[in-house]
């Protein structure tokens, strides 16, 4: 006994010691089969109050959590890759971090951030990409609309998305193509019997009160993320308060004369010197957008996600966290935005580099926060009205989605003092 014991006794502290306490979820484009349910898989781990840290840059973004039964089951049940760490592996690799030498920082993720989705009942599937992916992730949310905003329900939230709204009153300006289309009357008419019910005269002044009241969350705190044609939409509205920029067919009177010399940019979030487009046939907003005058290939549009400190920049770090730096592209109403009417202090996160345009930005308003994020689907190109849904299943690993994912945990993140 006197010989085994030592023997016995180093076995026994080796196993200790070598007892993993951490799980990692990875991040990089070879280890992880579902980057987007990881996300989810983080998320669920907030909710269930434990701890978990977002290593920033550090193999795509990975997460850091604590190890568990519950936490290894749910990986395994929802396919997403993790590692099993021990003390000391987790302490090398928050060493390797916290190096000056590294372009690297340890984020500690507090609390599940309550989410609320703007958007009409009864969408059609097709709508959304945001919707599709908090669902694929198994990330709850509320869908609220209108009614919802008007009656103060947004101080029950965090993080809020914006649905591919026109807060300009005018429909989307489908106009042109869809004026006769069962979809385009029905939903002119619901808009127009809910701006009654909710004490408005037209549907245009009931959409500025939504965005107004969007403002002021943000103002006060919130986090709102927006893409598609309710980015330029939701500032035109703001920098339209108080002027008729709608023709007869949307709000049943004359447009203001002259309407474009009264727009306020200062009222308005991202763009500045913007022109509105006039052409109520025309399906553009105005020149924000670079739909029509972006002329690059199906298969050179791409754009680059832009290379942050993150011990210094960590908000723009955590929003560009990926397992790629180069993002397919992708269309909708509104694609991009002309870097040239984006206001000075809003940082562009994403942009082509054939063109002048920027494709995904944020800033800063008020104590909140917003990112605008152009497209309407990461993974189809050209979406139409109609067309059948993604199949996230298809796109599991998807860059194009990570960007959305990334804005979904970021209110998560311990606040912590800027360094000056």
């Amino acid at each position: 006994m006197s010989v085994k014991h030592p023997i016995f006794l180093f076995i026994l502290l080796f196993s200790f010691a070598a007892k993993a306490s951490f799980i990692l979820l990875p991040m990089d484009e070879t280890t992880q089969k579902n980057h987007l349910k990881a996300y989810g898989i983080t998320y669920w781990c907030l909710d269930k109050k434990y701890k978990a840290s977002w290593l920033l840059n550090y193999r795509g973004g990975s997460f850091l959590l604590p190890d568990a039964a519950e936490i290894r089951k749910e990986c395994q049940i929802r396919g997403v890759s993790f590692e099993i760490l021990s003390d000391s592996e987790e302490e090398a690799i928050l060493a390797e971090i916290s190096s000056p030498s590294q372009n690297m920082e340890t984020v500690v993720l507090e609390k599940a951030p309550k989410i609320a989705v703007y958007t009409p009942k009864g969408k059609q599937p097709w709508d959304d990409a945001v919707t599709m992916v908090l669902t694929y992730a198994e990330i709850p949310f509320t869908p609220i609309y209108d009614e919802e905003v008007l009656s103060d329900q947004l101080i029950l939230y965090d993080w809020l998305h914006l649905h591919h709204e026109d807060f300009t009153g005018q429909y989307g300006k489908f106009f042109g193509a869809y004026r006769n289309a069962p979809w385009y009357i029905d939903q002119k008419r619901d808009a127009e019997a809910l701006a009654a019910k909710l004490g408005y005269a037209k549907v245009p002044q009931e959409k500025l009160a939504v965005a107004k009241k969007i403002r002021d969350f943000v103002i006060g705190g919130g986090f709102m993320f927006a893409m598609c044609s309710a980015t330029d939409s939701f500032d035109i509205a703001l920098a339209a308060d108080g002027v008729d920029i709608c023709e007869p067919m949307f709000d049943g009177d004359a447009s203001d004369p002259n309407y474009q010399t009264k727009i306020d940019y200062s009222k308005t979030f991202a763009f500045k010197d913007f022109v509105l487009d006039r052409k109520p046939e025309h399906y553009e907003f105005s020149n924000i957008d670079m739909t029509e005058k972006r002329k690059v290939p199906f298969e050179k549009d791409y754009f680059t996600l832009m290379d942050f400190s993150a011990k210094w920049d960590v908000i723009p770090s955590m929003l560009c966290q990926n397992h790629t730096q180069l993002v397919k592209g992708f269309m909708g109403q509104s694609t991009a935005f002309d870097r040239s009417l984006i206001k000075s202090n809003v940082l562009v996160l994403g942009q082509c580099e054939l063109n002048e345009e920027a494709r995904y930005i944020h800033g800063q308003k008020g104590k909140g926060f917003f990112t605008f994020y152009g497209g309407h689907d990461p993974e189809d190109y050209q979406h139409h009205v109609g067309d059948e849904p993604t199949v996230l299943d298809l796109h599991p690993n998807s860059p194009g989605f990570r960007l959305i994912l990334n804005n979904v945990l970021f209110p998560a993140a311990r606040k912590k003092p800027q360094k000056t």
